[in-house]
């Protein structure tokens, strides 16, 4: 990738986290940690019985029933990830773009992962055609696809795939033997969850899908790594159970105590926690639109966000602009809007776009960026967007975005 070592850009390394809500870690939350932190013993390989009866209660109220010895948790989805590879082998299918974390685990096992496109209408679940063409054209190049990675709520996109989609993408990839690992991470983050419909592909397929489930999509700070999977039933289930625990025994891959009490608690959802995520998912809900409304009235292009913490903007018609700038890839983008912005904007080439088109993915985390009490104000107040910090950073992002408009009309050829 062009630029990335010398300057300290590596696609790993440096790649962008999972995006942050940006406001304070939930009272309650607190007192659950503090409460367990003086428990010195180590919580078991997979999670204790507590932590993941509390993942088999939340994955029932979502209408997938589990049993807790078909659970495993880890300290984070990427660690889950790595040990699904390892233990399924073969190669890795992800759709075009995807997280920026999935790719590098399967190249960390010397293991290829094809990208497939995916259709204009959403991300993360890829167009059933091209997948059977992606797996039959690897296979007669010597290759052995064993594991295609999906999202229906998505990131980088913010889009959620219908069910149509889903469900041809789903009987394609089960037509070519595929395991699949459904990421529904931003599951619980849906804007409008009462005019948008999320089927998960275990609903469709119990015996060939993988659920994972990291908690810092709605339920924990990014700073307490904590995540679980949900295996299929059946032997073909137990078997992959059994190889992911010991690979995760391998890593001594153990949530941390404190940090187990706190997920059980929230994923057992109490009061407190589900007025929170409510209340962050309103917020982000107003912040996308409004980002997604400041980027297309400057010419840019971006899907409707429908759930998570993030936009995704294609520059494309912007591109007299950029010339001007000097900004020949996504990298360049990446550096300049960042500066501008004064906010991360990852390239769409840590998502495994291409490096020459001009995407990138904006945080509505970073829109909320202030003191504590700035921050915790964006909960409570009935007009968020009218906070002074909060309007500030809208502003700043329209401008910059305005500018850009501008020099694009400014340097476009005349016809």
């Amino acid at each position: 990738m062009r630029r990335t070592a010398p300057e300290g850009h590596g696609p790993v390394r440096f790649g962008p986290p999972l995006p942050e809500d940006g406001l304070p870690v939930l009272p309650e939350l607190s007192a659950v940690l503090a409460a367990a932190a003086s428990r010195g013993e180590n919580e078991p390989v997979g999670g204790g019985q507590a932590l993941r009866e509390a993942a088999c209660g939340y994955w029932h109220r979502r209408g997938l029933p589990c049993r807790p010895d078909r659970v495993a948790a880890a300290p984070g989805s990427p660690t889950l990830l790595l040990a699904l590879t390892a233990a399924l082998g073969g190669d890795v299918l992800v759709p075009r773009p995807c997280a920026a974390w999935w790719a590098p685990y399967a190249r960390l096992l010397g293991r290829p992962a094809f990208q497939v496109p995916t259709p204009p209408e959403s991300g993360g679940v890829p167009d059933p055609y091209a997948l059977l063409e992606t797996v039959r054209r690897v296979r007669a190049e010597g290759g052995d696809p064993r594991l295609l990675v999906l999202s229906v709520a998505d990131d980088p996109t913010a889009t959620v795939a219908p069910p149509e989609l889903l469900h041809e993408t789903v009987e394609a990839a089960q037509s070519a033997g595929l395991h699949l690992v459904s990421d529904e991470t931003w599951r619980d983050t849906l804007h409008d969850p009462h005019d948008t419909v999320l089927l998960s592909p275990a609903e469709m397929v119990p015996d060939r899908v993988t659920v994972l489930t990291d908690l810092a999509g709605a339920l924990l700070p990014p700073g307490w790594p904590a995540a679980a999977a949900r295996f299929p039933a059946g032997e073909d289930g137990d078997g992959l159970h059994a190889r992911v625990l010991d690979v995760l025994t391998a890593l001594d891959a153990r949530v941390a105590a404190p940090v187990a009490a706190a997920a059980a608690y929230a994923l057992g959802e109490p009061e407190p926690v589900t007025a929170r995520v409510a209340h962050t998912v309103r917020l982000h809900a107003l912040l996308a639109a409004q980002a997604h409304s400041a980027v297309v009235a400057a010419g840019a292009l971006a899907r409707p966000p429908r759930s998570g913490r993030h936009l995704y903007v294609d520059l494309a018609p912007l591109r007299p602009a950029l010339n001007a700038h000097a900004i020949g890839d996504a990298q360049e983008l990446e550096d300049f809007l960042t500066a501008r912005l004064g906010m991360p904007a990852p390239g769409g080439h840590r998502f495994g776009d291409d490096l020459e088109a001009p995407r990138v993915r904006l945080s509505t985390g970073a829109l909320v960026a202030g003191s504590d009490t700035e921050r915790a104000e964006c909960l409570t107040s009935p007009a968020p967007l009218e906070l002074p910090h909060v309007h500030r950073a809208l502003i700043q992002l329209k401008s910059v975005f305005d500018d850009l408009r501008d020099d694009a009309q400014r340097w476009e050829p005349p016809r």
